[in-house]
């Protein structure tokens, strides 16, 4: 079995000291010890050799304390909740299908899929780019359509579209 070693007798080096050094100044420009006292706590500070010989120097301040001084962060794991009462997130479906919106777009490509499912915005859009482009645009339906195919999509409501 493994011993943990006590906390007081970890050894600090330079950045601790240095640390500490730089929080009693702190404490002494708000006037909370005499010069007398800065100047010993000081050179206690960069005498000390473990954080047993740190820890005096602030016991009668208030914060700030270094940060090595404060105990370890306790860890609380999270409550223990079983499966069967785990909260279950039902999506509902679509009553339109991907199939259908799939085989529209490809089929009639000029947004007619996405009429069908109700995306009046991006079906207008698709129409315009069609329009406009004497039937150049006609790729964006159409590929929009291979996407509704593989990969499904939502209707206007958000819900995904049946298989």
């Amino acid at each position: 079995m493994s011993q943990q070693p006590d906390p007081e007798e970890m050894r600090v080096g330079t950045a601790e000291r240095e640390e500490a050094a730089r929080l009693l100044g702190d404490h002494y420009s708000q006037g909370r010890i005499t010069p007398d006292e800065y100047e010993g706590r000081v050179l206690a500070a960069y005498e000390a050799v473990t954080l047993g010989e740190l820890r005096p120097l602030f016991q009668d301040l208030p914060a700030p304390h270094p940060a090595y001084l404060a105990p370890p962060p306790r860890f609380e794991p999270p409550p223990f909740v079983p499966a069967y009462q785990q909260p279950v997130a039902i999506l509902p479906y679509s009553p339109k299908s991907k199939v259908a919106a799939g085989v529209l777009q490809i089929v009639l490509p000029f947004g007619i899929g996405r009429f069908y499912t109700g995306h009046i915005g991006l079906a207008l859009a698709q129409l315009a780019v069609v329009a406009f482009t004497c039937g150049i645009g006609v790729v964006w339906p159409v590929v929009d359509g291979i996407v509704l195919l593989a990969n499904g999509g939502t209707d206007a409501q958000g819900r995904r579209l049946r298989d």
